[in-house]
């Protein structure tokens, strides 16, 4: 155990991350738990990082404009293509994000596989690198992520399938850049689904899981110095494991 990394300059900013990822994510967890499409995220978040991936393999900065766009117009063209898919075969919506979650990551693998840094850029882009955020990448983050909830909780499923999808690809855009893919996932489909039986106040508890499964896991990967992504995810699994236990029926 390392207290002397115990660092409130550098925590403080990664869970104000984490907190600003579950500001969207809590709600349409909720959402894909209730359509059945619980790896969209999944595939959402791989086409935005293939995007980001191909702009940096044709010279653009990782972290300029130009990768951003990339990476909304992938998603956003992802978001469309699921939209089409969902009216044409709404029976194997879900086999189709599979595959087409197979399709980008391995697109991905292959646009970095003679790129020396590619496997360190890749590996980034999924395991994330949240204790390095810092205050001045949140601000827009937040001013998207505000947009993102007043529209749907303003709308809400009134938006349609491709608004739905649409919002989706915004929200995991700048997410996946900020905390990496699988911590996405996690925050997407753990705090919905360890609290769908809870029958008041759901989405406050949702909320209450993955803000505790993020503050957890930064605190030990710095302890520890253990990948900060992975860890966070464990913590909240956990938690959100605990947090169904305490609503769950007793067999008998």
């Amino acid at each position: 155990m390392n207290l002397d990394a115990f660092n409130l300059s550098i925590l403080v900013p990664g869970f104000l991350a984490g907190v600003l990822v579950l500001a969207t994510h809590v709600p349409l967890g909720m959402q894909v738990l209730s359509r059945g499409i619980v790896f969209i995220d999944l595939a959402i978040a791989q086409i935005a990082t293939f995007g980001v991936i191909a702009a940096d393999r044709v010279g653009f900065e990782p972290e300029g404009w130009v990768a951003q766009v990339a990476a909304v117009s992938a998603a956003l063209l992802g978001a469309a293509l699921l939209t089409w898919t969902e009216k044409r075969w709404p029976d194997i919506q879900e086999a189709l994000i599979g595959v087409l979650f197979a399709l980008a990551a391995s697109g991905g693998m292959i646009l970095v596989a003679n790129n020396p840094h590619g496997g360190e850029h890749l590996q980034e882009l999924l395991s994330g690198q949240i204790l390095w955020v810092g205050y001045k990448q949140l601000l827009p983050i937040a001013i998207l992520n505000a947009a993102i909830l007043a529209l749907w909780f303003w709308q809400g499923t009134r938006i349609g399938r491709f608004g739905f999808y649409a919002l989706f690809a915004f929200a995991v855009t700048a997410s996946v850049q900020l905390v990496g893919v699988y911590l996405v996932f996690a925050s997407l489909i753990v705090p919905a689904l360890s609290c769908r039986n809870f029958a008041r106040h759901r989405l406050v508890a949702a909320y209450g899981v993955g803000a505790a499964g993020y503050a957890v896991g930064l605190v030990l990967s710095t302890l520890f110095d253990l990948p900060s992504g992975p860890v966070v995810v464990w913590a909240l699994a956990l938690i959100g494991i605990a947090a169904h236990w305490s609503t769950a029926k007793p067999v008998r």
